[in-house]
């Protein structure tokens, strides 16, 4: 059996610490940003080719508008500059650029960056990369509901029709397979909002390391792990599922 048919099919990782890495070289945050920057396309390619699927990267939550108004435009700049700048290694390498959240509120012109490039790389195959931007698991579902809402007011549809199937097709992608490992870098324990209905049997793996100093190895040794849990998804004594 190849490696990329044990790979997990997809992994979502928190990318936590940016500041607090920054802050313990006494640079202001956005210098940690710049530098987390850098571990995406680190973990970009070791997914590549470790034959993940698709990799989901928790960029931007839609709490994070709370942030310092300086920070925030900082970051918007930066994702600008990185779908400018990583455009050409994403076609090279056959690598799908995603999105999700409600990506209509992000400014204008990162919103017409991130379209173009989904546009242009939409027939990579190697791997999929997600960026999850204004986002949030319960504005997901609570988006979903609404669409169901509308639907069922509408008469397309009736109330014993909604299922856990209806409500996926009404997902921002409703396409997204369910995770099989959620990694969290920083040192914190909990989800923090992150696809949460995608989440629902996923495997955790936390990590103290802070999301800069996060590479290609690093993401190896929690894919290892990931291979020594016993999935057993709500039985008992199941076989672990294969998740190639």
């Amino acid at each position: 059996m190849s490696y990329s048919e044990q790979a997990p099919r997809h992994v979502g990782i928190i990318m936590d610490g940016n500041g607090r890495w920054a802050e313990r070289r006494s640079q202001p945050r956005v210098f940690g940003h710049r530098a987390g920057a850098k571990a995406v396309r680190s973990v970009t390619e070791e997914a590549t080719r470790m034959g993940i699927g698709q990799l989901t990267l928790f960029a931007f939550s839609t709490e994070n508008w709370k942030r310092p108004p300086e920070e925030v435009k900082a970051l918007m700049l930066l994702f600008g500059r990185y779908l400018r700048g990583e455009e050409e290694r994403l076609l090279n390498n056959g690598i799908r650029l995603r999105a999700v959240g409600r990506l209509h509120e992000l400014p204008k012109d990162v919103h017409n960056e991130l379209e173009r490039v989904m546009t242009s790389t939409q027939n990579g195959s190697a791997l999929t990369l997600c960026l999850a931007i204004n986002y949030g698991g319960h504005t997901e579902i609570a988006d979903a509901c609404k669409k169901l809402a509308e639907r069922a007011t509408s008469g397309a549809i009736r109330a014993e029709d909604i299922d856990e199937q209806a409500i996926q097709d009404a997902l921002y992608q409703p396409d997204m397979p369910p995770l099989d490992l959620v990694i969290r870098t920083g040192g914190e324990m909990r989800l923090s909002n992150f696809l949460l209905w995608q989440a629902a049997y996923a495997e955790l793996y936390l990590t103290p390391t802070y999301w800069p100093d996060f590479d290609g190895e690093q993401l190896r040794v929690a894919i290892a792990d990931f291979h020594a849990r016993n999935r057993r998804f709500g039985g008992l004594n199941e076989p672990q599922r294969k998740v190639g």
